[in-house]
């Protein structure tokens, strides 16, 4: 693949190009790139240099993206690139969102290649995921439309860094997203993301109120840097009140890696601690992540408190739904997108290889 006409951009009277992608607003000399390493001013117009190129390719359960309430124990073909626009410290896939190296892009596929794909390996939906997709969103909606085609959907895991114009594009194409909500204060976002958080929570506004995407949102919860019970409340209490309390919030462990690898690994208590807060501040579906609690990865009805869905790890256990998501305990309906459940696709991590036959 050789580089991609991107669009999102103008000309500034200075000869430079500014970027209209997300709130960075990069303004490029020739040959320069902007922050997120794949947008780059050529010959007096803006590229994408990573359209068709990816770091892999891998099935994986929907359950790890995280979403819980998207057609449950689907398999999901998962893709990303390299680079970022945000410049995250704690970066759990800084390998390859940080990477500079084009040779992280091992393999080139087309939007058509990935849609044949998907429907080869019957995957219910294509996510957009280990970097950020937003910065690739010219050959992210190019894909999302060929998987349309093939009445498969499209999953993005993003940070939600998106100007207006480019986020309505980009999401008009999805069928669900999950949102990391990196933080709730503006400080932690500045000084540990290179980023704002208002932009993030219009964005998650917009979504819900706005589009049809089914949205859930990821908090990776650091030691001393955003797990204490003040800021937890706020941003429970944020979701609860702006997006409604059927939102399902993912509270997820940290280790140590990339720029903060002095800090310790997230105690398994902080989790539990985050989910009775989020809890008890009103919604109904709070989750834990990157640790082993059965309880805390389980879907419990909101009308009669039984488990719904029973998770370990992602392997699905008891599952009490019927096809359009409603309780067959009590018959109150879960928030989601469900379908009639003939078993889960499980905890395999299947690599797949697909190569290019249209460039």
């Amino acid at each position: 693949m050789t580089d991609h006409p991107a669009r999102y951009w103008h000309p500034l009277p200075d000869g430079r190009l500014q970027c209209d992608l997300c709130p960075r607003d990069c303004r490029l000399h020739e040959g320069q790139r902007g922050a997120c390493f794949v947008r780059q001013m050529v010959g007096g117009t803006m590229v994408l240099t990573t359209y068709g190129r990816s770091s892999g390719f891998c099935i994986d359960p929907i359950e790890k993206k995280p979403l819980n309430h998207f057609y449950p124990g689907s398999s999901v073909l998962s893709f990303g690139a390299a680079g970022c626009n945000l410049a995250c410290k704690f970066c759990q896939n800084w390998d390859i969102s940080k990477s500079r190296d084009m040779d992280r892009l091992m393999d080139s596929a087309g939007p058509a290649d990935i849609a044949a794909a998907a429907a080869r390996h019957h995957c219910r939906s294509v996510a957009y995921t280990y970097n950020d997709p937003v910065i690739f969103a010219e050959y992210a909606i190019d894909t999302a439309l060929a998987c349309r085609a093939q009445g498969i959907a499209n999953v993005a895991v993003t940070a939600g860094y998106i100007h207006p114009d480019a986020r309505r594009d980009f999401f008009a194409v999805m069928d669900a997203a999950n949102v990391d909500l990196k933080a709730f204060t503006d400080d932690f976002y500045v000084h540990q993301c290179g980023a704002h958080l208002t932009p993030v929570l219009d964005t998650l506004a917009w979504l819900h109120h706005d589009t049809d995407v089914w949205v859930e949102i990821t908090t990776l919860l650091i030691p001393g840097l955003n797990d204490s019970d003040a800021e937890i409340t706020q941003l429970s209490q944020w979701i609860a009140t702006e997006l409604g309390p059927d939102v399902p919030l993912h509270f997820t462990a940290f280790h140590p890696d990339y720029k903060l690898d002095q800090i310790p690994a997230t105690p398994p208590a902080t989790l539990t601690r985050a989910r009775r807060i989020a809890r008890d501040a009103g919604l109904h579906h709070v989750y834990t992540g990157n640790v082993h609690d059965p309880d805390g990865s389980s879907t419990y009805c909101p009308g009669c408190g039984q488990v719904v869905i029973e998770r370990d790890w992602y392997a699905i256990g008891t599952y009490r739904l019927d096809a359009h998501g409603a309780c067959t305990g009590c018959g109150t309906p879960i928030a989601g997108r469900f379908a009639d459940f003939r078993g889960a696709f499980g905890p395999r991590r299947v690599p797949v290889h697909i190569h290019a036959q249209n460039g």
